[in-house]
């Protein structure tokens, strides 16, 4: 097993800083977030063959690229046609930037439509968006990994089965699934069950810890979700991907003691 941290715990930090931290602490890959200031659209274009060179130097591999989502700033769901243009906009822009650096997927939210307006229409135009993502993909094939999320961040995709009513919909094997323990353990979900259902789809994992009540996005161990039952879960269908490690805002002052702390973690649950 491989594992990896995403580089939105580096918040107050550089991307190249990151990279180089990851490094120097034994991870095998990064995750890069693609919100400010690490690779927002065009932000980077211009250190592009630096940080290529860096990722390079350091052997650290690229398992996945996270555009900043979640209500800001792309809404793929939304029914005002301006928003959901420049959301797929934007997407589009991230995978440009996906491809530049050498990662395999890139992971798509699905958004939240308001509470006022209509959930099927919601649904409808989340489809069109990624059809037409899909359509962009189809010189780069990367991986398009949907996250389902929870009731705090989207009413459209919060399970596992959720979002294989959505790839089924969509008819094209580009489409994966970005499974987050977090998320299924703020839902309830049983690991072994979800897992199971994604056997022969992409799959990528992002782990973090919460007490069920919130996505806390905490260091493994330190809520409730039940990582020897994912463990488990993963060996039945002979998983061997990245586990990628997110930890939330908590940890942003000091990424480096929160990240030092987590390796061995995964090490010792993952093997």
């Amino acid at each position: 097993m491989r594992f990896a941290q995403s580089s939105a715990v580096y918040f107050n930090y550089s991307l190249q800083y990151a990279i180089k931290d990851l490094h120097a602490l034994g991870y095998d890959g990064i995750e890069i977030w693609g919100g400010r200031p690490h690779m927002y659209r065009h932000d980077l274009d211009g250190q592009m063959d630096e940080i290529v060179a860096l990722l390079r130097e350091c052997d650290m591999e690229v398992c996945n690229f996270i555009p900043a989502q979640f209500r800001y700033p792309s809404v793929l769901c939304s029914d005002n046609e301006a928003v959901r243009a420049d959301s797929v906009a934007y997407i589009k822009d991230a995978m440009d930037n996906a491809a530049k650096v050498g990662s395999p997927a890139v992971s798509l939210c699905p958004g939240m439509t308001l509470f006022d307006h209509d959930t099927e229409t919601g649904w409808k135009q989340l489809a069109r968006s990624l059809a037409e993502i899909e359509q962009y993909n189809q010189d780069k094939g990367l991986q398009l990994l949907i996250e389902p999320a929870h009731r705090f961040e989207t009413n459209l995709i919060l399970t596992i089965d959720d979002c294989l009513r959505m790839i089924d919909e969509l008819g094209s094997d580009s489409f994966g699934v970005l499974l987050d323990t977090g998320h299924c353990n703020v839902n309830g979900e049983n690991f072994k069950q979800a897992i199971g259902h994604c056997k022969a789809l992409p799959l990528h994992i992002h782990l973090d810890d919460n007490s069920g009540d919130s996505d806390a996005h905490l260091i493994p161990g330190r809520g409730n979700v039940d990582f020897a039952a994912l463990a488990e879960a993963l060996d039945e269908i002979d998983y061997g991907g990245f586990i990628s490690a997110e930890l939330g805002g908590a940890y942003i002052m000091d990424p480096t003691a929160a990240c030092a702390e987590t390796l061995p973690i995964l090490r010792e649950m993952f093997g």
